[in-house]
């Protein structure tokens, strides 16, 4: 095991002593830090966010810069934050939107997606963003299963992934452009013009902290996309992960490399800096390691949260980043997204002078919940201690029991106590699998992992076989769906292979239909039909041809059996198999 690193960078930290403050935390002591709407009308997102810190002290602190592709950058305090989200509320309201109601973003990392997720909170509406790398097809299946309002998107993203499926979309209402200056029809229409006649004052309604407010869809191993929703009070578990565990102080700057349209870019690349008071820094270009790096120094950022994928890359490059870059303002590196294994995080020791912190949450979750913090000793690998108000523990599970197992090293399923304030509240329409997800008073997260004698938890794999892959979370039921729509693909099964860049690749195992041949040709040509209607990103990038998928004899392919072979690990059991 790599020996242990002791972080000395920064002396004083929000969380100095974690043990004591693991054993003396309290979710209603650290409530108090937020002020709540004005009149004891309850919790919001974005006041707590926005508005609190432009009535204050904060209101021209720099709240949020937006990156262009071309360098030139966009500017926002928190005065600005305030009125324009202000403008988009009031744009939801003339439009007839009510509470509940979802309105869906499918953008790059433009102004325009965070100015509506905060305007949707303000009219306690739901917010769901979505990843313009997205196809057609996971376009729709998002839109259509979660019952989306409004749309907030590009004119280039919508008459290449929405137009063609408005048919199919009878619920969707409205289309708002952000690149659109006439008003346009009934139901496309120009968000500038929009924003222009709406007014720059906005009085948020009374809001439980139980509404929802968020909506993230994760792909599942057996189904269509799960759309996780998330409460107002899940602005809570931001403010005290980012206090806690990257360790946000009064005036620093932090960059979230995520995209809203995964969790971790809504949570920490939107509402954790904002409700901690600090600047936000956006880039819309997707990774470049001398753009990164450059970026780093220019904005000068102390805080820098990025995924295991880019971690990678990086490591693969000559670069060095310390001595071709101005970073001494850089005192913490954290991941999250996929486990980081013990080399990515002495690289970043010995290339940055600062180990990366890795920690551990899910979409259902909606924050962190383990983590490695910069007052604790690092064993590189782990994915460290739990947050303080939030008891994990390590699992025995059967259909109806639960059994806490307590021996160090002990390997079972990750488990946590129910109550803390992000937690999912549902699976949009699917109450059945929501409730599926806990045995009591225990959420099962579907990992499995070990705590060692210091109560270091440490990740072992998953309990499924969903697909990790360049920070998307890909099920295998999704793309093989899309698979099977090729005329050439008789019957098709997916599953994640290791890949040192971007943690797995997705690899599909394909029988064709009679009369077929598996030759070169055919193999591109669905390649490219999954990545037309899927996106490169979740597309397979290897087929392979076979005769026969491995199957139980009720007909469930067999996906564990398929990655075992490929990878020449044991099968473990193959009683109730079929056929291959």
């Amino acid at each position: 095991m790599p020996e242990e690193i002791v972080i000395t960078s920064h002396p004083v930290h929000n969380l100095p002593d974690y043990e004591s403050s693991y054993h003396s935390f309290s979710w209603q002591k650290e409530e108090q830090y937020l002020t709540g709407l004005p009149g004891n009308k309850g919790l919001n997102i974005a006041y707590e966010a926005v508005d609190r810190h432009a009535a204050g002290k904060l209101a021209n602190t720099l709240a949020l810069r937006c990156i262009r592709k071309d360098r030139s950058t966009r500017d926002f305090t928190y005065t600005d934050l305030q009125r324009l989200s202000a403008r988009f509320a009031n744009v939801l309201v003339n439009l007839g939107i009510k509470k509940g109601e979802k309105v869906f973003a499918l953008t790059g990392r433009i102004p325009e997606l965070y100015i509506a997720a905060l305007g949707t909170f303000k009219v306690t509406a739901v917010f769901c963003p979505l990843f313009s790398a997205f196809g057609p097809e996971p376009v729709f299946q998002r839109l259509s299963r979660g019952d989306a309002k409004v749309l907030v998107t590009t004119r280039a993203l919508f008459e290449k992934k929405v137009a063609p499926l408005l048919d199919r979309l009878p619920l969707l209402q409205f289309i708002l452009l952000t690149d659109e200056e006439v008003v346009g029809n009934n139901k496309v229409l120009s968000l500038q013009g929009l924003m222009q006649a709406a007014s720059d004052e906005f009085l948020i309604p009374a809001t439980n902290p139980g509404d929802p407010a968020l909506l993230h869809f994760t792909s599942g191993t057996t189904g269509m996309p799960k759309g996780a929703l998330h409460v107002h009070h899940a602005v809570l578990t931001h403010y005290v992960t980012g206090k806690y565990v990257l360790d946000f102080q009064p005036g620093d700057i932090f960059w979230c490399t995520a995209d809203p349209g995964w969790v971790t870019g809504t949570s920490y690349g939107i509402i954790a800096p904002l409700v901690n008071g600090i600047t936000n820094v956006v880039d819309e270009e997707d990774f470049d390691a001398a753009r990164w790096f450059s970026i780093l120094e220019e904005q000068k950022v102390n805080i820098w949260y990025t995924a295991p994928t880019a971690i990678r890359r990086l490591m693969r490059m000559n670069i060095r980043p310390r001595e071709e870059y101005k970073l001494q303002f850089l005192r913490l590196v954290g991941s999250v997204g996929e486990p980081l294994h013990a080399e990515a995080v002495l690289w970043g020791e010995e290339k940055l002078g600062l180990p990366v912190l890795d920690n551990w949450w899910q979409t259902e979750t909606g924050g962190i919940m383990i983590a490695n913090y910069p007052s604790l000793l690092v064993k590189p690998g782990s994915m460290g201690k739990p947050l303080p108000g939030i008891e994990a523990a390590i699992a025995e599970i059967t259909d109806k029991d639960i059994n806490i197992l307590t021996a160090p090293g002990t390997q079972g399923h990750l488990v946590l106590k129910k109550g803390w304030p992000s937690m999912f509240c549902a699976y949009l329409h699917e109450d059945e699998r929501y409730q599926k997800c806990f045995r009591g008073e225990w959420y099962i997260t579907g990992d499995l992992a070990k705590r060692d004698a210091d109560g270091y938890y440490w990740f072992v794999g998953r309990a499924d076989d969903i697909i990790k892959t360049s920070g998307h979370m890909v099920g295998p039921f999704e793309v093989e769906s899309i698979l099977m729509e090729h005329t050439t693909v008789a019957e098709a099964a997916v599953i994640g292979k290791p890949d040192p860049v971007i943690g797995e690749m997705v690899k599909a195992f394909i029988v064709l239909k009679q009369g077929f041949t598996g030759n070169e040709n055919v193999q591109q040509d669905i390649i490219a039909y999954a990545r037309k209607k899927l996106g490169a990103a979740v597309a397979p990038k290897e087929i392979a041809f076979v005769s026969e998928l491995p199957k139980t004899r009720s007909g469930k392919i067999l996906r564990r059996l398929l990655k075992a072979r490929e990878l020449g690990l044991p099968e473990g059991d193959t009683s109730t198999l079929e056929q291959f």
